[in-house]
């Protein structure tokens, strides 16, 4: 199997293009090629695959986390799908239109001199804020004076978690400071807290001014992970709602800066960001 491994600012994944190629067992290829040991290393397997006629796509992306589960989208992966599908030839289109568990999204590619895809801003669709629909059971937490702030215990310690998805589920708790936290030890713990009947993508945001914030992520099915382009979506979104800051946002991640922007005119998430490729290579695992 010939593979790739990609980039977008450390969040790291074994790209296949399925063109080509074929990948019989996708969620056992993920756990296998994502052991940074016996492995390529990554944060899982991303197949670029041929779109579904009906939507009109350019290409269609299918995500695997270390554990072998299917995600539903990826900020920082889909910018690299659209790097490869552009840079490789599948597709000359630009904008590009991919298609991903949360839809059909639309790219904006930036290229360098020789026409090779450096930055992408991708049009992540509007937040779900319904509970419901995210999935969020409230039944489950404690409220708060703020109807869109939920209060519970993780492993002792109280939490107040905002709920957001961006077509995959994200709580988003505020702290005074990100890097004292110890992640190894509250990620597991948040990702499996009975409130997300599909477990959650945890994020813990501090906010240095209305314009930036720093945040850190232990991300469903992969654990902590250098970068989440849908977790910096969410994270700004229950920033902007509950006051703490702008609609536009410079997102610190520990691989490197995202823009977010919430614009009000069409109530989308855009996400602007690099996408690297770092080498191929052929897997006979």
């Amino acid at each position: 199997m010939k593979f790739t491994k990609m980039h977008g600012i450390g969040n790291d994944y074994v790209y296949v293009n399925g063109f080509t190629e074929s990948v019989t067992d996708p969620a056992e290829v993920a756990r296998k090629v994502s052991d940074r040991h016996f492995g390529i290393g990554s944060d899982g397997l991303i197949l670029i695959l041929p779109p579904t006629q009906s939507t009109r796509a350019d290409v269609r992306m299918r995500m695997f986390n270390i554990d072998g589960s299917e995600g539903e989208m990826c900020g920082n992966g889909v910018r690299c799908v659209a790097k490869y599908a552009y840079d490789h030839g599948l597709t000359t289109s630009n904008p590009m239109r991919v298609e991903t568990g949360r839809g059909v999204l639309s790219l904006e590619l930036e290229t360098d001199a020789a026409n090779k895809v450096q930055q992408v801003t991708v049009n992540m669709g509007e937040p779900i804020l319904d509970l419901a629909k995210i999935p969020f059971d409230p039944t489950k937490a404690g409220a708060t004076k703020d109807a869109r702030v939920f209060r519970y215990e993780i492993g002792g310690e109280a939490m107040e978690v905002v709920p957001v998805s961006m077509g995959n589920p994200h709580s988003v708790t505020f702290v005074d400071a990100v890097e004292p936290l110890d992640l190894n030890r509250i990620g597991p713990l948040a990702e499996r807290h009975p409130t997300f009947p599909k477990r959650v993508n945890a994020h813990w945001a501090q906010v240095i001014s209305p314009r930036e914030i720093r945040m850190r992520t232990w991300e469903r099915g992969s654990g902590i992970t250098w970068a989440c382009g849908t977790g910096a979506s969410a994270v700004v979104v229950a920033a902007a709602m509950t006051g703490r800051s702008e609609r536009n946002v410079l997102v610190h991640l520990p691989g490197g800066d995202l823009n977010i922007e919430w614009r009000q005119a069409d109530n989308c998430i855009y996400m602007t960001g690099p996408a690297t490729e770092v080498f191929c290579g052929e897997w006979n695992g």
